[in-house]
């Protein structure tokens, strides 16, 4: 499973949230499992809780309290209107930068390939040139 940045996880943590909260309630032990699961296995506690903490400052999140099962109390949290319409415009958002980063970025893997050799060794043998097996380019005999 790839491993993302770290800066990449901040930007997108917040609007992961609001999604998965548009599901239904939930406490951050369980949202945090449901982010490694989904991919985002590198979210830990401390990039988590605050990013919650500043959602509930906006207004996008309620936070309730109920009393643990045989330990201490769980914080629940849950979307307010105000959060379902930001979910709405920064999903929006977020798919039209999705598009901006991939039409100017989307042609990297190619580049990669072409770098490697991989497309530019073919072209080469087709017109009359090979490798010998020492990785030296030669012309046909």
């Amino acid at each position: 499973m790839p491993e993302f940045s770290s800066a990449w996880l901040r930007a997108a943590l917040p609007l992961c949230l609001l999604g998965m909260l548009e599901r239904g309630e939930s406490y951050g032990y369980a949202l945090l499992q449901e982010l490694g699961a989904a991919g985002l296995a590198n979210a830990k506690a401390a990039t988590l809780y605050p990013a919650l903490t500043r959602l509930e400052e906006e207004g996008a999140v309620d936070i309730r309290w109920s009393a643990g099962e045989g330990g201490p109390g769980r914080k629940y949290y849950s979307l307010t209107d105000a959060g379902r319409e930001r979910l709405v415009v920064e999903y929006r958002a977020w798919r039209d930068f999705d598009g901006v980063v991939t039409a100017l970025a989307g042609d990297a893997e190619d580049s990669a390939e072409d770098s490697e050799g991989v497309k530019g060794s073919e072209n080469r043998q087709g017109q009359g040139e090979h490798d010998d097996s020492y990785g030296r380019q030669g012309a046909e005999a």
